[in-house]
């Protein structure tokens, strides 16, 4: 391999090494502009998009033994990868490309998982890290508040009769 061949390799590679996803995308007919945009959308999310050639991406895949990636890689091919967000991220690209109806995700990579269209598709329908988070704190919250409640009511109970007694007794 020539030397310049083998240094975008390992850029690319470095580039996969950087989160546990990788999308493919295809960039067909987007402007610099709108790039920019998408760029600095994936930015929040601490992810990355490039351009790579194909037979490159193809050869970092397998020296990082992903799945056989090949099929997904014809036409103009970009790579997103980076930040701790999958959802997050496919939920961007979900955004981007609905809006601008020109590009789509070719497949996606999640923890050496081949993902298809739709299945990239499906993880940006899942809600957001922070969403989960608070549903998950909820569950978590909700018995000892249900016990707080069960706990209060005696109490209550005896509070509410004394006071009933006590307006019987001033009313007399």
């Amino acid at each position: 391999m020539r030397p310049e061949k083998k240094y975008l390799v390992e850029e690319v590679a470095g580039h996969l090494a950087k989160s546990d996803y990788v999308y493919l995308a295809n960039y067909d007919r987007i402007t610099v502009e709108e790039t920019a945009v998408l760029r600095t959308s994936l930015a929040q999310h601490n992810a990355e998009f490039h351009v790579v050639k194909n037979s490159i991406v193809n050869v970092a895949a397998k020296e990082r033994s992903m799945p056989d990636i090949e099929s997904f890689l014809s036409g103009p091919t970009a790579i997103i990868v980076g930040g701790e967000n999958p959802s997050g991220v496919a939920k961007v690209l979900k955004e981007f490309f609905k809006d601008k109806e020109k590009v789509d995700v070719k497949a996606g990579v999640l923890s050496d998982k081949l993902l298809s269209p739709e299945q990239v598709e499906a993880l940006a329908a899942l809600p957001g890290l922070e969403v989960l988070q608070a549903q998950l704190l909820g569950l978590l919250s909700e018995p000892a508040r249900r016990m707080v409640t069960v706990l209060n009511a005696v109490p209550q109970s005896v509070v509410n009769v004394l006071q009933a007694k006590v307006r019987q007794e001033s009313g007399e």
